[in-house]
């Protein structure tokens, strides 16, 4: 007898699942998080809370991962690397949980834990997680620093930081500063986005999205900002569809201010893929005059003239070359302003991507800082007389920062830094950044403003 259309239909995976698989990925193939878990969420289409825990638990586990296999060392007698991927990816997880996750219940982090590694054929494995997690649970000192640490080990282990970096950070900045940083970084950081002039004012749209009950505000930053919570992904809205927003971290529409356009004006994106700054710059001028945005990656030259068609901005131009033999494409000394958004290590972003300060080392820092000498020492050639050059990275390297530009300003006797662009910055919210900056120059650390760590220099010629 036929039971046709009867079959059972496939178990849907559960947020914890959803999150397991992409921290096994992480850990296993080098995949970056972000990617892996749109992909995955895409793929499960949970529900938008069960989406919300599956994105927690991933980035938190990440965020918190140093902290959390020192708990694990503590507890298994082998070894977190001695263990099955998703056997050590589902101890942290739990670990992750039980320490950093008031709303959820002890027992429920344990239980399920313990009934996923039953669903996947490990009823032995099932009484080894439940045995680690309620042994931490019984033992709540497993989570205190090592005794005697300094102050670079203390930092480290209590906002789960690499040491190496700790130490840099504490040599720059102080170890206040340091542990403040190394804090926001484990924060999760609040969506924001850009107004698009051209189609309407911030207070219109504000106006418009909280008449749908978003809770939204303008942002202290930037003019052109809005900040919101618990909004879910700006990208996804009509607002965006449609050219009148663009998601963007507040400190990086600062850079607008550097550049100051103005309606006519020529000016050049040497690395604007994805595009946010080209599309900003293109706004703040009206869309009068011509901005081209380079990039050295083919693809990405289409995601920005798909911005561009978006936001309804003709006065981009896009062209693929490498940024390091621009002046071989472009005439020198052609260009009003030159803006280098320059490659670096990231470790202004590291709460929107907590990998980063894993994968990284002191080596790359370095790598990084030749090349971006080598880029501005190009870019600038670009640049006409009495023109502007606006150098930009997300990280909070001195090395990749103020170091890049003070060399090339030892090089360049006619060039000097340019300070009035300040002026135009909200010196109330930005008072640490501004004090710890030098003339010309502006370094955003994660929490001076609740946003992304940046640096801005600018840069006049002659």
């Amino acid at each position: 007898m036929s039971h046709k259309g009867t079959e059972a239909r496939p178990r849907r995976k559960t947020a914890r699942e959803v999150a397991l698989d992409v921290l096994i990925m992480v850990d296993k193939e080098q995949s970056y998080s972000n990617l892996q878990l749109n992909e995955a969420l895409n793929e499960a289409k949970l529900e938008r809370v069960d989406a919300g825990l599956a994105t927690e638990l991933v980035y938190g586990t990440i965020q918190r991962l140093n902290t959390i296999d020192g708990v694990l060392a503590r507890k298994v007698a082998k070894g977190t690397g001695k263990l099955k991927p998703w056997m050590r990816n589902l101890l942290r997880m739990s670990l992750y949980q039980l320490q950093y996750l008031d709303r959820i219940p002890a027992h429920a982090a344990v239980n399920e834990a313990v009934a996923i590694a039953k669903r996947r054929g490990q009823q032995a494995m099932a009484g080894f997680v439940n045995g680690v997690l309620r042994g931490v649970m019984r033992d709540l000192q497993v989570w205190d620093a090592p005794q005697n640490a300094n102050a670079v080990e203390l930092i480290a282990w209590n906002h789960s930081h690499p040491q190496w970096l700790v130490a840099r950070w504490v040599r720059t900045y102080g170890e206040k500063e340091t542990a403040r940083l190394c804090a926001a970084n484990n924060e999760a950081p609040h969506a924001s986005g850009r107004v698009n002039r051209l189609y309407g004012t911030r207070e219109l749209l504000l106006e418009e999205m909280s008449e749908l009950g978003l809770e939204v505000m303008p942002s202290a930053l930037s003019p052109d900002g809005i900040i919101g919570y618990g909004v879910g992904n700006l990208a996804q809205t009509s607002w965006y569809q449609e050219g009148k927003l663009s998601v963007q971290d507040e400190s990086s529409m600062l850079v607008v201010e550097a550049v100051r356009p103005t309606a006519g004006m020529r000016i050049l994106d040497c690395c604007a893929a994805p595009g946010g700054k080209t599309m900003h710059i293109a706004e703040r001028m009206g869309n009068q005059g011509e901005i081209v945005a380079n990039d050295v990656h083919a693809h990405k030259i289409a995601l920005i003239a798909e911005q561009a068609s978006r936001l309804g901005l003709s006065a981009v131009q896009t062209i693929n070359v490498d940024a390091a033999t621009l002046s071989q494409r472009l005439p020198e000394a052609s260009f009003d302003v030159v803006l280098l958004d320059a490659p670096c290590t990231g470790f202004g972003v590291i709460r929107r991507k907590p990998d980063l300060k894993w994968r990284k080392d002191a080596q790359d820092v370095a790598s990084i800082a030749t090349l971006q000498s080598r880029l501005i020492q190009e870019a600038a050639k670009l640049v006409r007389p009495g023109g502007r050059l606006v150098y930009s990275t997300c990280t909070i390297e001195h090395e990749e920062n103020d170091e890049v530009v003070s060399q090339f300003l030892q090089q360049h006797t006619k060039w000097s830094l340019d300070d009035s662009w300040k002026l135009h910055l909200p010196a109330d919210k930005l008072a640490a950044a501004l004090a710890r900056s030098s003339a010309g120059m502006l370094q955003v650390l994660p929490h001076d403003a609740d946003s992304d760590g940046f640096f801005i220099a600018c840069l006049q010629r002659e």
